[in-house]
């Protein structure tokens, strides 16, 4: 099984860029971030893709979210679903019946916070809730959940390069670094992380200036956080840190 996320920074300007990503990884779950495109934006070719079942979430600002499951990994369509703290369109989830059971997966992209920091928290406080509602049926092996992709938070200070490592800045203070720890204590795994534990050059955004990217000084900000049972089954989770020109890096998790 292959899941994959990726914010896109604006579908519209990279929808070609996104449809041959796909077609050469062939994910099994697509989650995708930051449209800035309404559904009806959306690149033809691109809205109702070859081989996928597609649901595309979105306004026309900066937000939206995308979310598409394979025809073969889930041969009848899947219940596509909006959790109640869906905020400017930045989550959407999916659920589907698979061999070991039910899997449920939610495309996220958190408030950034710069302009209103008490809704980014809120929005992690609910998604905080939402994990929970999932950790007792997950632990008794009834359910699977897994949260993919921007979540504006770099867990940790080796989650930022040295250079951009700031105390006070939004997405490093401990009061956000505080509620993802807590999430994760959900029985949830960062299979990032957990699949590469000793790279403190493990980044998936860069700012857009100065060759940041070119030079690796970056923060890692887009997750796989995947109940226990299903992580320990992870055989890879790489950053494709030279796919594409949005600012952000997809991440791919494989699953035996």
């Amino acid at each position: 099984m292959k899941l994959a996320t990726w914010n896109v920074n604006g579908i519209r300007a990279r929808h070609l860029q996104v449809q041959e990503w796909i077609a050469r990884e062939r994910p099994d779950v697509v989650c995708l971030q930051e449209l800035k495109a309404a559904p009806d934006q959306v690149p033809v070719t691109l809205y109702e893709m070859a081989g996928y079942w597609c649901y595309w979430h979105g306004g026309k600002g900066y937000s939206g979210v995308g979310l598409h499951v394979s025809k073969a990994f889930a041969p009848e369509r899947p219940a596509f679903v909006h959790p109640s703290f869906d905020f400017e369109n930045r989550i959407v989830a999916v659920e589907v019946r698979t061999e070991d059971g039910d899997l449920s997966v939610a495309s996220v992209y958190v408030p950034n916070g710069g302009k209103d920091f008490p809704a980014k928290m809120k929005f992690l406080e609910a998604m905080d809730a939402y994990a929970l509602s999932f950790q007792a049926s997950s632990r008794a092996g009834e359910g699977q959940l897994v949260l993919m992709g921007d979540m504006n938070v770099a867990r940790t200070e080796r989650d930022v390069h040295p250079r951009e490592r700031k105390p006070r800045a939004i997405g490093q203070l401990p009061e956000e670094r505080a509620i993802i720890e807590r999430l994760l204590g959900r029985g949830l795994v960062d299979v990032g992380r957990a699949m590469d534990p000793d790279n403190d050059e493990l980044f998936t955004w860069w700012a857009p200036w100065r060759n940041m990217r070119q030079r690796n000084i970056g923060w890692r900000l887009d997750y796989v956080f995947a109940s226990e049972a299903l992580a320990a089954r992870a055989t890879a989770c790489p950053v494709q840190k030279d796919i594409g020109t949005s600012d952000h890096a997809p991440v791919v998790a494989t699953f035996s």
